[in-house]
């Protein structure tokens, strides 16, 4: 029946209205054209020498995306990194996920491996996982794999161990080792799983959970006792798909909004679900379990998502709020920690699923009039004082999602630096900047120019040598 839909919304997809203003194909979101290699970067202030390995980032790059059915959440991926040694930014390199299609259309060899299904766009995250690099997407394609200079990429199910589809947003146990993630796919719309992948990079467990309508669930959370699933009202809408248009999810309201708290060894009958107004969650930003039996989750939260636009997210005014899950009542408690507008709440990592004090988000502009370029500001919010501070980069600078760096491995919870993009629009040039993140308004610790601008994406992250 899938494949009959598919058909279907690709005879539509050739009679939607012409498009010729797409605001996730112009501007500060228009595509590169090229892949380069750039070698000993301009650095303005001084690299920690600590500093060793490489910042990643992916996003969409389409090479030839039909703009009356674009969506930017499924634009061909392109990888940008950045290699940092002994204090220089020795290369940067951006390169397309060479999925089947933007080989066909550049004229290049395909990567090699499996393919789930015909499913093979990657553009979402890209991270280091069991010690290699993946690029990551949810509902369809198996990761990608990486070589240390990018050179060289292989779809891999985690050798085979992986029998449909992963996700964008693996989430790393620190005193395990293993990733845990929660996965779907468009054409199994009541069906969910929870995967682990272990710390030698296999696919150990992919348990099914069933569910109603096909919900996107961008990511998850972890604690010491559970994994957090979000089921919450974007769906899978086949209206959308049959309409023509790419990305086929939508605001559901007849959709029941729920938290999931799953055991981490438990099966689909032992997931306590607890029921939260209506909402959508792109991204936890971590959880924890307390002594009493609830557990803390600390999410960007927004009222609706993809409820009016066919083209990309059409609310910006996500707040930071904790949830706190009662599996004895069964309902989560809702309270706005930041009612600002901000995303990509990132957490030094190592305090995964246990209490944690600093959070970081990207700050996003009031109202709709701006809301394509994105705010200049970052936030670091203290969660023992409820206290917030901001850095500024100024006007027509604009920074995606910082991720926190320690400084060394016993450093403080706030002992390192944040890193992250800053697109400087119009002026069509970015920087990779790195903040201290104890004197987070202060002035960058460093700065590597890149000399041309690079879309804003999806997320990044380090992975040290």
């Amino acid at each position: 029946m899938y494949t009959g839909v598919q058909a279907i919304a690709g005879f539509n997809r050739k009679r939607l209205p012409k498009v010729t203003d797409h605001p996730y194909l112009t501007g500060i979101f228009a595509p590169i054209t090229k892949e380069m290699t750039l070698t000993d970067l301009a650095v303005t202030g001084t690299i920690p020498p600590a500093i060793d390995g490489r910042y990643l980032r992916i996003g969409p790059n389409p090479v030839a995306a039909n703009p009356a059915s674009y969506h930017w959440f499924i634009g061909d991926g392109m990888v940008h990194g950045i290699r940092i040694q002994n204090g220089r930014a020795l290369w940067y390199k951006n390169r397309w996920i060479r999925s089947r299609r933007v080989a066909q259309l550049l004229g290049s060899a395909a990567a090699p491996g499996p393919r789930n299904r015909a499913q093979d766009v990657v553009n979402t995250n890209v991270t280091g996982i069991a010690g290699r690099i993946f690029a990551l997407v949810e509902a369809g394609s198996f990761p990608v794999a990486l070589s240390d200079d990018l050179e060289t990429q292989a779809y891999d199910a985690f050798g085979g161990t992986l029998h449909d589809s992963f996700t964008a947003h693996p989430h790393l146990d620190p005193s395990t080792g293993e990733q845990h993630a929660i996965c779907y796919n468009a054409s199994q719309p009541g069906l969910i799983r929870h995967v682990v992948i272990d710390n030698g990079g296999r696919a150990i467990r992919e348990e099914p959970i069933p569910v109603k309508h096909g919900p996107s669930i961008h990511d998850c959370a972890l604690t010491a006792r559970y994994v957090l699933l979000l089921d919450l009202p974007v769906t899978f809408s086949k209206n959308t798909l049959l309409a023509g248009h790419e990305y086929p999810y939508a605001w559901n309201p007849e959709h029941r909004a729920r938290v999931g708290l799953m055991p981490r060894h438990g099966s689909a009958a032992d997931v306590i679900w607890c029921d939260v107004d209506p909402a959508y969650v792109f991204h936890p930003c971590n959880a924890y379990d307390l002594p009493d039996g609830r557990v803390v989750m600390d999410v960007v939260a927004y009222d609706t998502m993809f409820d009016e636009s066919t083209q990309g997210p059409d609310n910006m005014s996500g707040a930071f709020e904790r949830w706190t899950v009662d599996p004895v009542a069964q309902r989560v408690d809702r309270a706005v920690i930041d009612a600002s507008p901000q995303e990509f709440p990132r957490p030094d990592e190592r305090l995964i699923g246990q209490p944690y004090r600093y959070a970081y988000t990207v700050a996003l502009p009031e109202g709709r009039a701006a809301r394509y370029l994105g705010g200049t500001k970052l936030y670091k919010h203290d969660l023992q004082s409820g206290t917030r501070q901001l850095h500024d980069f100024g006007e027509g600078r604009y920074p995606g999602e910082f991720v926190f760096v320690p400084a060394h491995t016993a450093a403080g919870e706030d002992e390192g630096w944040l890193m992250g993009l800053v697109v400087n629009h119009p002026g069509e040039t970015t920087d990779l900047v790195i903040l201290n993140a104890r004197d987070f308004a202060g002035e960058p610790q460093a700065s590597i120019r890149i000399p041309h601008r690079v879309p804003p994406g999806f997320h990044g992250n380090w992975v040290g040598r």
